[in-house]
């Protein structure tokens, strides 16, 4: 009897951030922030990674909350996707 191997791609990092360009075709720039503690001071730091996502429909505009989740290399800077909009830009 042979036993079917079904392969799991493991959890995707999932990440939320706010879109800060939307000038590039199917492409978004989206500003995710985390904070981290400072070695010697012990403070908490605010730290943002501009991270480059694939939005296959264009509706992403800037300031728009976006669900964003690691995918495989979509091109050069493109390791990302989008997966849902939270909320919308007042603006625009």
């Amino acid at each position: 009897m042979q036993e079917t191997q079904t392969k799991t791609r493991g959890r995707r990092q999932v990440r939320t951030g706010i879109v800060v360009s939307d000038k590039m075709d199917k492409t978004v720039v989206v500003a995710v922030e985390h904070t981290t503690v400072h070695r010697l001071y012990h403070r908490y730091m605010r730290r943002t990674s501009k991270l480059t996502a694939h939005d296959e429909t264009n509706q992403c505009r800037t300031g728009d909350r976006v669900v964003v989740v690691s995918t495989r290399p979509l091109s050069k800077s493109k390791r990302w996707r989008v997966r849902e909009i939270l909320d919308r830009s007042d603006r625009g």
